[in-house]
């Protein structure tokens, strides 16, 4: 996905189990030289713009999440997120199951960490939690984070910091949609009343020795846990 993703970051979607890449015949080249075996198929014209309908609005308790493309529900508060190289537009389940699980704690400051696109400080913060602190080690998701937080006029502390080395803010909620392994290493280190995780599958669970388990929720892939600092 990663290679994928640097090959053609704006026409990259996954369907039926497949990584389908929308690009050129460059493009084509680069991906065979990249993953060997490619299957390519020609498309009508306008296949640009062909992977927006991948990218589809979802609305999370009070929030509405999706693409400028897309008109916000009535009633609702809408968040726009633009998707580009980082991760994250709101419809994966692990990032509905992450904002979902946050809603449902008291306002507070928080923490997000592994922000990419932005989507979970930027709901955060148009739901009324804050101070809220984004921070990624990839300059492509900080810079995203911060054209989205732009346009949904919310402020966050932004910083790019590896979660897993670099000094953490404490905060009354951390939210880190990271890998499983990622997440414990995140929990040894964070200094947080409340913990959020996701990224893993169903069937995982990860082990944190400094937070008891509070509450889970599942997806048909993916899950979210919530965590009480002990």
């Amino acid at each position: 996905m990663a290679k994928a993703l640097a090959i053609s970051p704006a026409g990259l979607a996954e369907e039926d189990g497949l990584l389908v890449v929308y690009t050129d015949q460059a493009g084509a080249d680069s991906l065979r030289e990249a993953f060997g075996a490619v299957q390519v198929e020609p498309v009508a014209p306008g296949w640009e713009d062909e992977w927006r309908r991948f990218h589809v609005p979802v609305s999370i308790g009070p929030l509405w999440i999706g693409p400028p493309w897309h008109d916000p529900s009535p009633g609702l508060i809408p968040v726009m997120i633009e998707p580009g190289r980082a991760f994250g537009t709101g419809a994966h389940e692990t990032t509905r199951l992450s904002i979902s699980l946050l809603l449902d704690l008291p306002r507070g400051s928080v923490l997000d960490a592994g922000c990419g696109s932005g989507v979970v400080a930027i709901a955060a913060a148009k739901a009324g939690f804050g101070p809220v602190v984004a921070l990624d080690s990839e300059e492509a998701a900080v810079e995203a984070t911060a054209r989205n937080a732009a346009a949904n006029a919310v402020e966050l502390e932004l910083r790019r910091a590896d979660v897993l080395e670099d000094e953490l803010p404490p905060a009354d909620i951390a939210v880190a949609n990271l890998t499983l392994a990622a997440v414990e290493g995140f929990g040894e280190r964070v200094d947080a009343v409340h913990l959020v995780s996701s990224g893993y599958l169903v069937g995982e669970e990860p082990r944190l020795p400094r937070f008891r388990h509070l509450e889970r929720r599942a997806g048909e892939r993916f899950a979210a846990d919530l965590h009480a600092r002990k």
